[in-house]
């Protein structure tokens, strides 16, 4: 049943994430897009400058949007104390589950909180390199901020997008990849995974699985793959011996 109040709410869930034009990343673009984000930190490094800190800090950032299918200002919004264990996920360590504090709020309510839990095992390593060995030397890392910029204790939305585009168009990928097509390839890589739709709409805080379909863009391959399966299947269960007709 549809009325008034859950039409709404679903409306403004949805607003803005089901704009057609509006894409995941392929996988060969996401490897392109942070393989140049990690030559990046290493051309700036090799010429002696200290800005290869806040280099690293923007290729671990968008790496753990990815990672946790994180909005723009929840990522920003992160700080150090935010990471915990999953006890049935002992193998990522101190960074098994991700609290996100201030999650996109409805009209009229405050910011919506939400755990996740970590699920690809070069996650914590990734976030273990920045905490441990480089965001100590940043100017600003006595802030409690996960990614403190250069000129404060947090890093700025003008830097993610500036930042973004510049990484995106070096690489010569599609300008309608934005930093929220990051969120859009954790869903849609998830799915193409083998991941249970309901844990990854849980995982993403989606209140209607349909707000996560319509951010799913599973790619060709897997829409064949996924109909050769189910072809193969029936088969299978057609030639079974013992089966009736």
């Amino acid at each position: 049943m549809v009325y008034d109040w859950n039409a709404a709410t679903h409306a403004d869930e949805a607003e803005g994430e089901g704009e057609p034009e509006r894409r995941a990343f392929t996988r060969p673009e996401l490897e392109a897009f942070f393989d140049h984000a990690d030559e990046e930190v290493l051309r700036v490094r090799g010429k002696g400058r200290k800005g290869w800190l806040p280099a690293f800090r923007d290729a671990a950032l968008f790496k753990a949007a990815y990672a946790y299918g994180l909005r723009r200002n929840e990522t920003r919004l992160l700080d150090l104390t935010d990471f915990g264990r999953n006890p049935e996920g002992r193998e990522f360590g101190e960074y098994g589950t991700l609290l996100v504090r201030y999650g996109k709020a409805k009209k009229g309510s405050p910011p919506k909180r939400r755990s996740i839990l970590t699920v690809w095992h070069w996650t914590p390593r990734t976030i273990e390199e920045w905490v441990n060995e480089v965001r100590p030397g940043m100017r600003h890392s006595t802030s409690r901020a996960l990614w403190p910029s250069e000129r404060g204790p947090r890093v700025g939305v003008q830097r993610l997008d500036s930042r973004f585009a510049a990484y995106r168009d070096a690489v010569g990928l599609d300008p309608v990849l934005e930093f929220h097509s990051l969120r859009r390839s954790y869903i849609t890589h998830l799915i193409e995974d083998g991941h249970d739709p309901l844990f990854v709409q849980q995982q993403v805080s989606h209140d209607h699985a349909s707000t996560t379909a319509i951010y799913t863009c599973v790619s060709s391959d897997f829409r064949t793959r996924s109909l050769r399966r189910v072809l193969d299947a029936t088969i299978e269960a057609a030639l079974r011996p013992g089966r009736s007709s």
